[in-house]
């Protein structure tokens, strides 16, 4: 397993802090949109309980090493303003995912989730020396797929019928990659892009 796959990562306009009990009161009040949570695999704001129960399991998954949760910090007020993950950790193949994305709808266009993956990339590439990361969303999402074709990550594919979400929703994902031969352009590229706001 990789040591410090959970850490923080600090940006002009995010911060990324490992997911940790005191910041589950800033993530309810940021998560509470329900356009935030329609494309993911259960509608986390139905009630505070089902909020509590996907908290809960972020946590227990990171500190079983199964996966690392970051919650996204405004960085100028230090709020929450939403949570990513890396899962599907794969350090024998040097492979991870990105997932689990959300930001508050406020963030949206702000920069906020082109500055976090620019600073969840730069770790896996960087610093746990990944030679590839995935990406899935569901296929219908549109806003998910072109932000992913804006890093630019490699369109790979639909698994069809990939996923049964919402109790008995059958779900097919769009997967997205980004190797280590791409990330130097993939960088300049975000850099570009956090340039111009």
């Amino acid at each position: 397993m990789w040591e410090n796959i959970a850490r923080q990562l600090e940006g002009s306009l995010v911060i990324l802090e490992p997911l940790e009990a005191r910041h589950e009161e800033g993530l309810l009040e940021a998560a509470q949109e329900s356009a935030i949570w329609r494309w993911m695999p259960y509608n986390a704001i139905e009630t505070p309980e089902s909020f509590r129960l996907w908290f809960e399991d972020a946590v227990a998954v990171s500190k079983a090493g199964a996966q690392a949760a970051f919650t996204i910090l405004n960085a100028r007020t230090g709020i929450p303003i939403g949570s990513s993950r890396y899962l599907t950790l794969r350090p024998e193949h040097r492979g991870l995912e990105i997932g689990w994305t959300w930001l508050t709808r406020s963030a949206w266009g702000t920069g906020a989730n082109i500055e976090a993956k620019l600073l969840l990339l730069g770790h896996a590439f960087e610093r746990l020396s990944c030679q590839r990361v995935e990406f899935k969303t569901d296929a219908r999402n549109e806003r998910s797929r072109a932000a992913l074709a804006a890093l630019p990550a490699k369109f790979e594919g639909v698994f069809r019928k990939h996923m049964i979400v919402r109790g008995n929703e059958h779900r097919n994902s769009a997967y997205y990659s980004v190797i280590d031969n791409e990330w130097p352009e993939v960088k300049a590229n975000l850099h570009r892009r956090l340039g111009r706001r």
